[in-house]
């Protein structure tokens, strides 16, 4: 989620109190109006905070591509993934620098431990 939304919200309670501290113990109809805009815009304002939540569901990246391998049942993604095709992305190349330690070793890894125990 960016700024924008958290910084409007902010501006609009500012305003908001700004105008109410000016009011008079009679105040205007108008001055009620601008109060009840201004407040409205807030309410606007923390109600889009949450709604950022696109497509992905990631609230790194709410409006990145979906991974199109979520939901395949023939290529299930492991548990652990999500619909964002950013993070995914970088969940596999983590694995594929760190293996996971029930993975099985490459033959080239056997091997080269063989010459080392044998030399």
């Amino acid at each position: 989620m960016g700024d924008a939304p958290l910084r409007e919200l902010r501006t609009a309670l500012t305003t908001a109190a700004d105008i109410a501290s000016a009011l008079q113990a009679a105040p205007t109809p108008h001055d009620a109006d601008q109060l009840v805009d201004v407040l409205r815009q807030a309410l606007a304002a923390a109600g889009s905070l949450g709604a950022e939540i696109g497509p992905t569901g990631c609230a790194l990246h709410p409006h990145g591509a979906v991974d199109p391998l979520h939901g395949d049942p023939e290529d299930p993604l492991p548990p652990e993934y999500g619909k964002c095709l950013l993070c995914n992305d970088r969940r596999r190349r983590a694995d594929a620098h760190h293996p996971h330690p029930h993975a099985r070793p490459r033959q080239h890894q056997l091997s080269h431990r063989r010459r080392r125990l044998s030399a």
